[in-house]
């Protein structure tokens, strides 16, 4: 099965963990381009991704992610969170943010990842530049690894609201 698929068909939950500060050639390349040259955010910005979110989220289901990250943020952090995070947030997803600007990062060398139902987890693949080369969804086997990833990340975050209201531009 595919992360496409096992994100289509989850039951409960899915969360996410970044850890890049450059998603930038993974997609919305216009509107990152838009953002850089001091564009307003488009009205129809990610509605096809909150429609997505949405039919879950109406069901009951929680899709909720961790960014690791340190300030000064990036250009690209500031549009992720600044029109991405905050328009995301409509369609009932929720943020976190941990912060390891003042402290070590907890999960240093632990790559993106989802995790559908705390049973399958799908690795993120990157480029150097932010580039999405592709996922691979492992076995139930490698589940508990990444469930305690998953706990560890949200013992260490704050909801992205309040650090956002305390650090964002």
């Amino acid at each position: 099965m595919t992360l496409g698929e096992l994100f289509d068909a989850f039951d409960q939950e899915a969360f996410r963990l970044e850890t890049l500060d450059d998603y930038s050639k993974s997609g919305n390349v216009n509107a990152y381009k838009a953002f850089l040259a001091g564009e307003h955010q488009p009205t129809d910005h990610n509605d096809a991704w909150v429609r997505e979110l949405r039919s879950h989220t109406s069901q009951g289901k929680r899709i909720y992610r961790v960014h690791i990250l340190s300030r000064p943020l990036t250009p690209y952090l500031r549009f992720e969170l600044g029109w991405g995070y905050q328009k995301n947030a409509t369609g009932g997803e929720e943020f976190f943010i941990l912060d390891t600007t003042d402290r070590p990062n907890p999960l240093e060398g632990i790559p993106d990842f989802w995790l559908m139902d705390s049973l399958t987890p799908g690795v993120m693949n990157y480029s150097e530049e932010g580039e999405f080369l592709g996922a691979v969804v492992l076995t139930s086997e490698r589940a508990e690894e990444f469930r305690a990833y998953r706990d560890t990340a949200m013992a260490h975050a704050v909801p992205f609201s309040g650090w956002w209201a305390k650090h964002g531009e």
